[in-house]
C-alpha cells in the first residue's frame, strides 16, 4: 500500500504518481491553504479537497476530468435560452458572493468542502488576481454562476451554482467561448459528473492532464475582461 505524504513546512508535494488508488487521487495531507501552497498545487496538478473538520487533503486522480473549451456542448434549448436578451453575464463584480452561493446546502448533499478556511484562501487568491467568478444576473439578482483559478492559458474550475433554471450552464458556456477566444487549451473539472459529461468534459489520463499543464500554466496571463458581444 502506498504511503501517504504528511506536509509539513514548505516541503514540496510528492511526484503525482505516489497517489492512492483508493480513494483515487489522494496524495498528501496537512499544509496550508496560502496562495503560494495553493498556486503550486495547481501548477502541478493538484487541487485541496475536504470537509468541515477535517485536516487538508490533497487530491490528483487519474484519470482526470477536462473540457476543452473548443468541446462545449450546447444544447438546443440551452442555445435558446443563450440568445435570449434577460440575462447578463459579468466577471469578478461578486466573486466571494458566488463562493458562499456554491457553499450553500443543496439537495441531497451532506455538509460542503468549500469551509470557510477556503472561502478566505480563495478570495485571497482573487485579490491577487488568479481566482475568478463568471456569474449570471437577471434584473441585478445574481442567479447563478461559477469560480475557478486562471494560470496563463489553464483554467481550473471549483464550483458553480445555479438558483434558476439553466443560470449555471450560461456561466458556463460564456466562460468556454471567452477561454476559446482567448486560446486556452483546457478547463479542469477534477471529477467525472454526468453534468459535466453533458457539456462535453470528458476524462483523459492523468499524464495527458499534467502534459498538458505544463505547457499552459508557462503563457502570460490574460486581462480577466469578458466580452459578451461573443454570443451576439
Amino acid at each position: 500500500m502506498k504511503p501517504l505524504c504528511l506536509l509539513q513546512g514548505q516541503q514540496p508535494f510528492p511526484p503525482l504518481e505516489h497517489a492512492l488508488d483508493n480513494p483515487n487521487g489522494l496524495l498528501a495531507v496537512g499544509g496550508d491553504l496560502g496562495p503560494q501552497r495553493l498556486l503550486d498545487a495547481y501548477r502541478h496538478g493538484i487541487f485541496p479537497w475536504f470537509g468541515k473538520g477535517e485536516p487538508i487533503l490533497w487530491w490528483s486522480p487519474d484519470p482526470r476530468m477536462v473540457l476543452f473549451p473548443q468541446e462545449f456542448r450546447i444544447s438546443h434549448s440551452l442555445r435558446k435560452t443563450l440568445h435570449k436578451a434577460d440575462y447578463e453575464v459579468r466577471s469578478d463584480t461578486a466573486f466571494e458572493r458566488v463562493m458562499r452561493a456554491c457553499a450553500a446546502p443543496r439537495p441531497g448533499q451532506e455538509g460542503t468542502w468549500i469551509v470557510e478556511e477556503i472561502i478566505q484562501a480563495y478570495c485571497t487568491l482573487h485579490r491577487l488576481g488568479y481566482a475568478h467568478s463568471v456569474e449570471t444576473w437577471v434584473d441585478s439578482e445574481l442567479v447563478g454562476g461559477l469560480y475557478g483559478i486562471s494560470i496563463g492559458r489553464m483554467f481550473y474550475g471549483e464550483s458553480m451554482f445555479s438558483r434558476r433554471a439553466d443560470a449555471s450552464k450560461i456561466a458556463i458556456a460564456h466562460l468556454a467561448r471567452q477561454l476559446q477566444h482567448w486560446e486556452f487549451g483546457m478547463i479542469d473539472c477534477q471529477m467525472n459528473t454526468a453534468h459535466l459529461a453533458s457539456l462535453g468534459a470528458r476524462e483523459i489520463p492523468r499524464s495527458e492532464f499534467v502534459k498538458r499543464l505544463q505547457e499552459l500554466i508557462h503563457y502570460p496571463p490574460v486581462e480577466w475582461k469578458f466580452e459578451p458581444h461573443l454570443f451576439k
